[in-house]
């Protein structure tokens, strides 16, 4: 069964008022984790969420290994952008070093902006995705090659 707009809809409404930090659902075809009041400075370390996602599907970006690098994975389905406003500069280019806890982009859902961090430390090598264009979940936005 998908889920409509007016579903998801409820859904972020009914978290924005309960008094949780914290929702996961999980359906078939369905995996919703929802963290209130989340920062980039409560990125998990990067081994940690690798574990993570090899133990459950998730909504984290975790990096993935390849022969190449890393590569940053889009955590949603939504609009990529590159810099935080129009005119504004880019978060990332190719060559900017990065830590694990470094914004890289704003993915875009819904009108919500939500920051994806590196979640690992090095040197971006690529950006894989033109800016505001739609990403889905999984796609490769970067690749990294780490520190």
């Amino acid at each position: 069964m998908a889920l409509s707009d007016d579903d998801v809809r409820e859904i972020l409404r009914l978290i924005d008022d309960a008094e949780l930090d914290e929702l996961r659902i999980e359906t078939e075809g369905l995996s919703l984790h929802v963290v209130k009041g989340g920062s980039a400075s409560a990125v998990e370390p990067v081994a940690a969420r690798l574990e993570q996602q090899r133990d459950e599907t998730t909504s984290a970006a975790a990096p993935v290994a390849g022969a190449r690098g890393v590569t940053i994975d889009a955590p949603m389905i939504g609009v990529f952008y590159r810099a935080p406003s129009p005119g504004a500069p880019p978060f990332v280019d190719v060559g900017t070093p990065v830590e694990a806890d470094t914004i890289v982009c704003l993915i875009e859902v819904m009108k919500m902006m939500n920051s994806v961090p590196a979640g690992v430390a090095g040197t971006i090598a690529e950006i894989h995705v033109e800016n505001a264009n739609p990403v889905e979940y999984g796609q490769p936005l970067f690749r990294v090659e780490p520190a």
